[in-house]
């Protein structure tokens, strides 16, 4: 979990050389449908001060002419601009193209620019109409177990240029060309409500090819578009259930630009695969008695395979999946293996992951071993279920929680890995009908998630904060799939509170707009007419009814604004604008006081609970105050008007009957109650500083642990630290006993837990996400890396690092927009040392505290004889603020 930080340097000379060119937040992508594919570029300049004064693009299909800098399909010209994202403005793109892009940029005015490298992206299908392939299946039996083959055979010219695949699924799909799987991504295409929107996933084959037959291979899984195991969702009744279909188009271009386009249809052949079962919740049953060699190769015997049928499209929109792929990302080694008996042993990975075994074994044809995956074991050493198999419904012991099946062939070293399922767990039990000899080496496994890039980094000089961050970062990889979920074992659900509390958490450390802009659109397929969103999402028509309200659904309004602060596109504000318009309007037509108690609260509480009328209301203002500020930002003045006196009328609300303003404290005081409304601006100014006060004593009363539930977790840390408090909150963050999260560490937690006691009898995933804001608050809180929601996508950086009591050096880095962002501190002796990284192109404004008698020194001068590259804010009290332009610096404040 590494963070590149520069990739570029190895090979950019030029100062203010554009470098990290993506497309879509792509690189070099195929198959888009974006008619307008935003660009984006970073700056490879390390000079003091170093801005772009302009820009200029260049695309075309042409990649010599692009290169020359010779006539383009569009070129938008020299530009006087500092933007580095700017959305595609020429002639309409034509599908199935390849594009060629650069961008060049100036400094200054006068100034020679510089000039990127050449990148790239491909169009896709850009319209439903130029889809030629029939969708076929091999039935309609929805309770048919084993997964199905499908191949066929055809001729590729000899002089083949190039090669793409298009597919799109209804479940889940493994794309072969003579007998080589495509590609390494896993479980796709992503899940979606398949019923309004399908994907298709576009892969470049030409390598696969070779002149003459050839063969193509397609292998279904069902995931949730047929779900065969029963919980308490009823995914097994979900309105677009069917028999696993499929669409291919394989589209080859010669050397003299003829097109040939091999489809799928009803020359194609089925049969049953050894894959005799499997379920995106539970498991895969594998027969490699019943493999076929070859199956998928060109001289392979199909004259006992089936005709296929034709099938309906699951859905009327079928979309290209533009985002990072999910892969097996990291190979983990089994730590070491027990063997309880000449039948049973059971593998440890030494930490909690979500993904895949691998099982290596040999053994007699018809040998059974059944490979049970958790997160506990039994004192006698057995797998423990029991925290999370609580929702599982089986109807009988055919398809156990969790439990691959994987029957040998006897054909010497077997190896087997799930193709369409994923688990959660650090144990898997390996139990064989027969005794067989396994060891350590006999089973890896594989974490599994959506590969997006590392943006962050966090060290510090206190080892239990550092494995907070690890850990709350494995357990926001593990529960992304295409889409945020709780928990990688016991639901694999996209429950919407737990994503947007530890939404900025997953920015701060991960490259995941392309996630979060894909959810967004699964939001907007799921919400109802009159404005109500599901508790989770997608979801097959449960989740209406329970669990949503704005404590949770507000995902429609966090997830967008904190992409427009990170990245600094309003994009998703405006894809997501008429939908937050009517889930705003509806609460407002069911609360006509400014009050609403729609919603669950502050989940899993340690002890104290808060009024759900106080926290649901609180998240109302919140909707209500980011739907004025986007209706601002998109040109809608009236909207703005509206809502932002909506807000002021929610605020007032809360205020009239949850304040008293004689003791400045909320409802009865707890740590939520007070929390919530600071954290979120509900707190009158004149009296922020006087609530943060209440609720540090109210922290020291519950002698600095944690006395909080979901909304509370997500407040309480930044309500402190942002408030005058930072020295309580990294007390009560750095924790180490019950309940904490760093007593999860201190008890072996790799992962962070669904409950604050170990030992509670329910709610005890020991790997969710919903308490992980605490991994986004080490950047914010005490690194002070947060983005200026006036010059957003940390266009300026806004710095305010807090070095706490208790610790002694700390660093964040964040790789943004923009380029690296770095606050560090170090304490040395009464004086305190910060090294600062300012982007180029960028600006931050700096506050730290500089007690009376202290000055502040760069390189060892004081600042006032420094360049002007440092200018200082009139400000009053003991804190000191600058404006920065981008560059390093070396502050001392003694």
């Amino acid at each position: 979990m590494g963070l590149l930080l520069a990739p570029w340097a190895a090979w950019a000379q030029t100062p203010g050389t554009p470098v990290d060119l993506q497309c879509e937040y792509l690189t070099n992508p195929l198959g888009l449908d974006a008619p307008r594919p935003r660009l984006t570029w970073r700056l490879h300049d390390d000079r003091r001060g170093a801005v772009q004064a302009a820009y200029q693009l260049t695309v075309s299909s042409d990649s010599v002419a692009v290169a020359r800098g010779a006539t383009a399909a569009w070129t938008s010209g020299r530009v006087p601009s500092a933007r580095q994202l700017v959305a595609y403005g020429g002639p309409a793109l034509r599908p199935f193209t390849k594009y060629y892009w650069r961008v060049q940029t100036w400094s200054s005015a006068s100034a020679k620019g510089a000039t990127s490298q050449v990148s790239s992206f491909e169009t896709g299908l850009m319209s439903q109409a130029n889809w030629q392939g029939t969708w076929i299946s091999d039935s309609r039996d929805v309770a048919s177990k084993p997964a199905p083959y499908f191949r066929t055979t055809f001729e590729a010219p000899r002089s083949l240029k190039s090669a793409r695949a298009y597919i799109t699924v209804g479940g889940l799909y493994e794309l072969y060309i003579n007998g080589r799987k495509v590609g390494n991504h896993r479980l796709d295409p992503m899940y979606t409500r398949f019923d309004r929107r399908t994907l298709y996933v576009t892969h470049d084959v030409t390598p696969y090819l070779r002149p003459g037959k050839n063969a193509v291979g397609v292998l279904l899984g069902n995931g949730w578009y047929n779900h065969q195991s029963t919980a308490v969702w009823y995914f097994h009744e979900a309105p677009w259930r069917n028999r696993p279909t499929f669409c291919l188009d394989l589209r080859l271009t010669d050397a003299n630009n003829k097109i040939t386009t091999i489809t799928s249809g009803l020359n194609w052949k089925t049969a049953l695969s050894p894959l005799v079962f499997n379920s995106i919740y539970t498991a895969e049953h594998y027969d490699a008695r019943r493999e076929q060699p070859g199956w998928n190769t060109a001289d392979f015997d199909d004259s006992k395979w089936q005709a296929v049928i034709p099938r309906a499209a699951p859905s009327a929109r079928i979309v290209a999946q533009a985002m990072q792929p999910i892969r097996n990302v990291e190979a983990i080694p089994a730590k070491a293996v027990a063997k309880l008996n000449d039948t049973t042993y059971v593998f440890d990975l030494g930490r909690n992951i979500s993904g895949v075994s691998q099982l290596r074994a040999q053994g007699a044809a018809g040998t059974v071993l059944h490979l049970k995956h958790g997160e506990r074991r039994y004192p006698d050493g057995h797998v423990d279920q029991s925290n999370i198999d609580v929702h599982y419904r089986p109807t009988d012991k055919s398809d156990p929680f969790q439990t691959d099946i994987f029957t040998l062939g006897g054909k010497g070293d077997e190896t087997f890995m799930p193709s369409f399922n994923y688990k959660g767990f650090q144990y898997v039990e390996v139990t064989s009908s027969r005794p067989l000899a396994l060891s350590t080496g006999s089973l890896t496994g594989y974490f599994m998630h959506s590969d997006v890039a590392p943006v962050g980094q966090v060290t510090s000089a206190n080892p239990t904060l550092n494995k907070i961050w690890w850990a709350t970062n494995n357990s926001y990889l593990s529960n992304l799939f295409g889409y945020p979920t709780d928990c990688p074992q016991r639901e694999k659900n996209g429950w919407t509170g737990d994503a947007h509390i530890a939404s900025e958490t997953g920015l701060y450390n991960f490259d995941g707009i392309t996630v979060y802009e894909k959810w967004l659109a699964d939001h907007r397929d799921e919400q109802q007419p009159n404005g109500v969103l599901p508790s989770i999402i997608p979801s097959d028509g449960w989740g209406y009814e329970w669990g949503n309200g704005p404590d949770w659904t507000s995902t429609i309004a966090i997830i967008p604004w904190n992409l427009y602060l990170f990245y600094g596109d309003t994009k998703p504000l405006a894809d997501c604008y008429g939908n937050l318009k009517r889930y705003v309007d509806h609460i407002e037509a069911r609360s006509p006081t400014g009050l609403t108690d729609w919603g669950l609260g502050d989940w899993v509480p340690v002890k104290s609970k808060s009024p759900v009328e106080l926290t649901s209301s609180v998240y109302y203002f919140t909707d209500a105050s980011i739907l004025a500020r986007a209706a601002k930002l998109l040109g809608h003045p009236a909207d703005a008007a509206r809502y932002a006196a909506l807000a002021q009328k929610i605020r007032n609300a809360i205020n009239v009957k949850y304040l008293n303003r004689q003791t400045n404290l909320y409802g009865s005081g707890v740590q939520t109650e007070l929390s919530v409304p600071l954290y979120w601006g509900v707190v009158p100014d004149e009296l922020r500083e006087k609530v943060a006060a209440n609720l540090a004593r109210r922290v020291a009363a519950d002698n600095y642990h944690l006395d909080v539930g979901l909304l509370g977790t997500k407040a309480i840390l930044g309500a402190l630290s942002e408030n005058g408090q930072a020295d309580v909150a990294y007390r009560l963050a750095a924790q180490e006993t019950y309940p904490s999260w760093g007593w999860w560490i201190a008890n072996g937690a790799t992962t962070l837990y669904e409950n604050w006691p170990i030992d509670a009898k329910s709610d005890i995933s020991m790997n969710h996400i919903m308490f992980g804001e605490v991994g986004a608050w080490l950047y914010k809180g005490l690194g002070g890396i947060k983005p200026d929601p006036q010059q957003p996508g940390f266009k300026n950086v806004l710095l305010t690092p807090h070095a706490v009591a208790g610790l002694d050096h700390f660093e964040a880095r964040h790789l943004g927009p923009y380029g690296l962002i770095k606050s560090a501190w170090k304490k040395n002796g009464a004086g305190t040392s910060y090294s600062i990284t300012v982007p180029p192109n960028a600006t931050a404004t700096l506050t730290v505290p500089v007690a009376a008698g202290q000055l502040v020194y760069e390189a060892g001068r004081p600042l006032a004889a420094t360049s002007s590259a440092i200018r200082p804010r009139p400000i009053t009290g003991p804190l000191r603020q600058y404006d920065l332009v981008a560059g390093t610096y070396q502050l001392e404040v003694r």
